[in-house]
């Protein structure tokens, strides 16, 4: 009898904490939908998950300011620079195979880029590359170095942008910078890779991503003119205006750095392998590989920001998508716990509207 009390008192308790969670949800998509309007964000996604559960999620708005069709969780999200977090992912990969690793030097892959390149470029690694300490210029669409036209297949066009790259004066760290951020590092960083594996970028992501773990990442920006999904935003004389996927901004050459598009539902099984592998849990890469990923180097790691905010210790990353989308994710490693947020706009009212809700959910979640 007292088994059969404790069973039931169990099963309410667990029942009432489960009302709890589904009431603060709501509260927490009314909060969020009156800053999407606020802040004239068209569509909005978020996510607060921990290793094992997803704690809330939510999709609201439209998928573009002149469309009738409404959001969905199945929506997908160009991602912007949060792509360098799962470029660096499927390099860890090809690290734990044996085709090389953190600290193959850049030109023992390219010997014969040697004679052309600048000097300061030498000793450049592969871990350098992916933590911005290799001096390369950002590319990040302003105020580039003119870059030639060059011709042929993706593949073909990152190596010839790649040995330009190393033609260009470094950019040198100082006390307020002590990394460089940049998106042709990331490129510089995958012909190693694709060099030694005789596959292309888009192929290795391809084979781990989508193959081996099933996320169904997608290449470029959504497609909207042959599905409904999400469209970008641009921002033009203070106007919202949508982009069809016909004529997404193409990022040629520095695709590594920031290409994919993905849905926040599988976006989060991503981060949930991040989660797992941070508690020392082996799972697709070892739990050591996690640990380097996100703690490897002061400042900015392996794709990820490393950061400490009220005494925690954070992996961050956000991503613009060409100025069309804005995305942003904040990990907290020490409590198992992600916040996630997707928008199809960007602008300084849509990081203002993210960056208050990522506060709120951060409250919610008792940060």
């Amino acid at each position: 009898m007292k088994r059969r009390y404790r069973i039931i008192r169990l099963l309410t308790i667990a029942s009432l904490f489960l009302q709890h969670i589904s009431i603060h949800a709501q509260k927490t998509s009314v909060f969020a939908d009156s800053i999407r309007k606020l802040y004239r964000i068209p569509e909005m996604s978020y996510a607060v998950v921990n290793s094992h559960t997803t704690l809330e999620i939510a999709a609201l708005g439209k998928h573009a300011i002149h469309l009738p069709d409404t959001a969905t969780l199945n929506d997908r999200y160009h991602i912007g620079s949060n792509t360098k977090a799962m470029t660096a992912f499927m390099i860890a990969r090809y690290v734990e195979k044996g085709y090389l690793t953190w600290n193959t030097p850049f030109f023992t892959v390219f010997p014969e880029w040697k004679n052309k390149s600048k000097p300061a470029y030498l000793h450049i690694t592969l871990q350098d590359l992916l933590t911005h300490k290799a001096g390369i210029q950002a590319f990040q669409g302003e105020d580039d170095p003119v870059i030639p036209d060059f011709k042929g297949t993706k593949q073909q066009k990152r190596k010839e942008f790649g040995k330009f790259v190393l033609t260009l004066d470094p950019v040198k760290p100082d006390e307020q910078n002590p990394f460089i951020y940049s998106n042709a590092g990331y490129t510089l960083a995958t012909l190693m890779v694709e060099k030694l594996t005789g596959k292309s970028w888009e192929q290795l992501i391809d084979q781990v991503l989508n193959k081996e773990l099933h996320l169904q990442v997608q290449f470029s920006w959504p497609e909207n003119q042959k599905r409904k999904d999400t469209w970008g935003h641009k921002t033009e004389n203070d106007q919202l205006k949508p982009v069809p996927s016909s004529m997404g901004d193409q990022l040629d050459y520095t695709e590594p750095a920031g290409d994919l598009n993905i849905t926040l539902k599988d976006y989060i099984r991503f981060i949930q392998l991040n989660l797992k592998g941070l508690k020392g849990e082996n799972n697709y890469l070892k739990a050591s590989t996690y640990n380097r990923i996100h703690n490897g180097t002061a400042n900015y790691a392996l794709g990820w920001f490393n950061i400490f905010e009220n005494g925690k210790q954070l992996s961050v990353h956000a991503g613009t998508g060409a100025f069309t989308y804005f995305t942003l994710v904040h990990i907290d490693k020490q409590k198992d716990t992600a916040y996630i947020i997707f928008t199809n706009a960007y602008n300084p009212d849509t990081q203002q509207g993210v960056r208050i809700l990522m506060r709120k959910l951060k409250e919610h979640h008792g940060y």
